[in-house]
């Protein structure tokens, strides 16, 4: 079974895309290290789990009824309770890196972590599994090889699109202001379109329109590039976390035929 490194930052994380992929591994025998920036336990995004000020939007926007029973479930484990913290992550070795994301302002520092940076990029340079969702993948697109290029250049990968924050963020800004963009001078696909070989190997995927589950794999969208997989927003969670078990576990394509495969981008390299 491996071992496998999730970063969070100390606030604001996304309760989804954090418990989902988590529950998924656990329940297949995998031990996950979480890893906060003081080495205390983490807490998420507050509005994600309650809903609280989001108005009637929040049976839409915030984590649904099974997300958050997992969140739960994962608050009170072991592994949860007793991270690592981000100056330690160098001095271990690990399987395979997830990189949750999280919008709310406490995500910078997961998201401008230089410590995290550095390991994503050794991990890459030794081909070890990387998956990435929503603002996550920024992580992995600001980690730089020794050339001085992102380790995603070269790669296609989704990741939060435009439209999905943009959607979000009109629908929010006049009660919540910036809530929904991190970096409001710019998208999250905008800056992860500037690391990339080509602004084409930006795959936005279907219209987003339900969330998957445990049981409807194929309402997620999922894009993998070799060892490197990567997802949008909480609503492609069960599938993200299923199929990085799979990548970890050496079976990255098990049983796509029930998950359709046109949602899949697949190039070994």
């Amino acid at each position: 079974m491996a071992t496998i490194l999730m970063p969070i930052p100390n606030s604001d994380f996304d309760p989804t895309e954090t418990a989902v992929p988590w529950k998924i591994l656990r329940d297949r025998g995998h031990t996950v290290v979480f890893a906060t920036p003081n080495g205390g336990p983490g807490h998420a995004d507050p509005r994600m789990v309650t809903g609280e000020g989001l108005g009637i939007l929040a049976p839409f926007l915030r984590a649904n009824a099974n997300a958050r029973r997992t969140y739960q479930e994962m608050e009170q484990s072991s592994e949860f309770k007793n991270p690592i913290s981000y100056g330690e992550i160098q001095r271990k070795t690990f399987d395979a890196i997830l990189l949750p994301g999280g919008h709310a302002p406490g995500t910078r520092e997961y998201l401008e972590s230089t410590l995290l940076q550095t390991k994503v990029a050794e991990m890459a340079q030794q081909d070890k599994p990387i998956g990435a969702i929503c603002h996550g993948v920024l992580v992995a697109a600001r980690s730089r090889t020794a050339a001085g290029v992102s380790v995603l250049s070269g790669k296609k990968t989704t990741a939060l699109t435009k439209p999905l924050e943009l959607i979000a963020w009109r629908l929010t800004r006049i009660r919540l202001g910036n809530y929904y963009r991190t970096y409001p001078q710019t998208t999250v696909e905008d800056e992860v379109k500037q690391t990339l070989a080509s602004p084409q190997n930006f795959l936005r995927g279907p219209l987003a329109v339900t969330r998957d589950s445990p049981t409807n794999l194929a309402a997620g969208f999922t894009v993998l590039d070799g060892r490197y997989l990567s997802a949008r927003w909480p609503g492609d969670a069960h599938r993200f976390g299923t199929e990085f078990a799979e990548l970890v576990e050496g079976t990255p394509n098990l049983a796509l035929a029930d998950r359709s495969p046109r949602d899949l981008f697949q190039n070994s390299v």
